[in-house]
């Protein structure tokens, strides 16, 4: 797999709609007002992305995979948080199965990701 772009990658492309998702299920109701809340939420959900285009550009496969383990992390968390907006009921259980399964399918392409990038034997342009 050779790219050149990390908005290439499928995973950081899915990344980015969890992002808008979360932003857009943020915009109104109860879950606009708990601002605190709100900002973290989407904190979270825009942390999965970052960090993949973060370890992406330090062009090193250890240090990709790092920031990939950091994005997975981020993304259990936006799913912790759905959790707690729907026990605030902030949103309703349609809403928290979405972003439960969109975190979850974000989680397990990470982890995909992860394993390829360990067997692949590429080293990224920082290790040539």
């Amino acid at each position: 797999m050779t790219l050149s772009n990390f908005e290439d990658l499928p995973l950081w492309q899915k990344a980015r709609e969890l992002s808008k998702f979360v932003f857009k299920l943020t915009e109104e109701g109860q879950i606009f007002k708990d601002f605190r809340f709100r900002d973290q939420i989407r904190a979270s959900a825009g942390s999965v992305a970052d960090n993949i285009a973060e370890g992406f550009e330090r062009e090193g496969n250890k240090e990709f995979i790092q920031f990939l383990f950091i994005a997975k992390g981020s993304c259990a968390e936006t799913r912790s948080q759905s959790y707690r907006a729907f026990d605030n009921q902030y949103i309703d259980q349609e809403k928290l199965e979405e972003l439960v399964d969109k975190t979850r399918d974000i989680s397990t392409d990470i982890s995909n990701f992860i394993k390829y990038l360990k067997n692949s034997g590429m080293k990224g342009k920082k290790y040539v």
